[in-house]
């Protein structure tokens, strides 16, 4: 009897996923990258898949995997059912106007593009529409990103669960308010920038020292890479795990002095909200 269940509901959670067609409006790096999280997770298959875009440029890389594509925004509404708008801010208002005819109760919309409040995706598609807005960073492209997602009135609990179990496959994916995607991009979208300046500091230290500038940086990188796995798989606030590290007189606590001095925890926090605040701007405009 269980054996014969497992295949019902086996058979059950195929259907739904044969079923799932994803299309993208936009083929860019940060589309390819979910698409290929996707399909690294074997969540969708890539012949289930239709991208378009203007120009050929960025089509050749999804044709290689498998996706299908076209040039027409149109053709992917009438052959998906989820859609992902991951145009570029100023180009969206337009597409939401293309499209906006063949949009139905039955797709899910979710737009990608910063900036562009729920609010206005609702006005310009049809009321009821069922639409969220995410925000990625760019470690979506190697399955290690940092994504929030709010949901619009139309949008109920089972299209925010489709998204969340679909884009667990591209990192950790939170469910906010929209108030929280700036910050979001503050902290996260640009964030990775802030820990490369960091991860070159870091390097350039060791290479001031007498170690290669290879080895310095490869060795940079898992020790982010080490420190960041530890804080999601410990839970511990930093602070603490920071604490375990600094014995008494030793290395740790010297070198920590000196980042204090430099006022490194100030800087970064000016940091996060400046970029919050020129998101809140951009999304005025």
């Amino acid at each position: 009897v269980w054996s014969e269940g497992g295949r019902v509901r086996a058979a059950a959670g195929a259907m739904e996923a044969v079923e799932l067609r994803v299309g993208f409006v936009g083929a860019g790096r940060m589309a390819g990258g979910l698409a290929r999280g996707l399909l690294r997770a074997g969540k969708v298959p890539a012949s289930s898949i239709l991208a378009s875009a203007p120009s050929d440029k960025n089509l050749d890389a999804w044709r290689e995997s498998g996706c299908r594509t076209t040039h027409c925004n149109l053709e992917v509404l009438q052959e998906s059912t989820l859609v992902f708008l991951a145009t570029k801010p100023h180009v969206l208002p337009g597409v939401l106007q293309e499209i906006r005819p063949a949009v139905g109760p039955h797709h899910v919309i979710v737009s990608l593009a910063a900036g562009v409040t729920l609010q206005t995706l609702q006005r310009l598609l049809p009321a009821g529409t069922k639409v969220l807005r995410l925000m990625p960073n760019l470690p979506c492209v190697v399955q290690a990103g940092a994504m929030v997602f709010a949901r619009g009135s139309g949008a109920g609990d089972g299209e925010a669960a489709l998204l969340k179990s679909l884009l667990s496959s591209c990192g950790l994916c939170e469910e906010v308010p929209e108030s929280y995607i700036n910050i979001h991009t503050g902290l996260s979208g640009s964030g990775v920038a802030y820990v490369y300046l960091f991860a070159e500091a870091l390097a350039e230290g060791a290479v001031k020292m007498g170690m290669p500038g290879g080895l310095a940086s490869r060795i940079a990188a898992q020790t982010l890479l080490g420190a960041a796995k530890m804080m999601l798989e410990t839970g511990e606030h930093p602070a603490k795990l920071r604490g375990d590290v600094c014995t008494p007189g030793g290395t740790t606590i010297h070198a920590l002095h000196q980042l204090e001095k430099g006022a490194l925890r100030a800087t970064v926090m000016n940091a996060v909200e400046a970029a919050t605040n020129r998101a809140c701007d951009m999304a005025k405009h």
